[in-house]
């Protein structure tokens, strides 16, 4: 059974803009709190206060200066909270990295959220119109997706490798 409405929720989402994010610092709950309503229309992805200390610890994460984290940190967590749904610690690990040597952290999410939302809306566009349309069984669909996510984790294991 189909939720048309979660559908249309998630085809819209949108992450913060980068200047929108807190410019003051904010405490570790304060940080969790603002991630998870961020986060809140995606299934299945959200933050804890431990999960957070330790992507400190795991040095996936900037320390927070006197209790507090900064915007780029909170723009790392989003990323974080996002990709850690397909991606092991160490090759987050690995991807923030990468993003840290070529860009800067304002320039890497602003890219991260406009290509994520052009995903997510392209992905339940497309599914909708083709459910529609009545040219696709919902199987099928469901299938081009399993394939089109397994096809995605192979390259980024492959990706992945030459940094181990």
């Amino acid at each position: 059974m189909r939720n048309f409405s979660k559908e249309i929720e998630l085809r819209s989402f949108t992450l913060p803009k980068y200047q929108e994010i807190p410019a003051v610092g904010l405490y570790l709950e304060q940080v969790n709190q603002y991630l998870n309503e961020c986060l809140a229309p995606l299934p299945n992805v959200e933050l804890t206060s431990s999960m957070i200390s330790n992507y400190v610890k795991k040095k996936l994460l900037a320390r927070p200066q006197k209790k507090l984290y900064s915007r780029e940190q909170i723009a790392y967590l989003l990323f974080i909270a996002i990709s850690k749904t397909v991606l092991s610690l160490d090759d987050l690990k690995i991807a923030v990295k990468v993003q840290q040597e070529s860009f800067t952290t304002e320039r890497a999410y602003t890219y991260f959220c406009e290509e994520f939302g052009a995903a997510l809306q392209a992905v339940f566009a497309n599914q909708a119109l083709t459910h529609e349309n009545g040219s696709q069984p919902e199987q099928k669909i469901m299938l081009n997706n399993i394939i089109s996510a397994v096809a995605h984790k192979i390259y980024l294991e492959q990706y992945f490798e030459k940094f181990h």
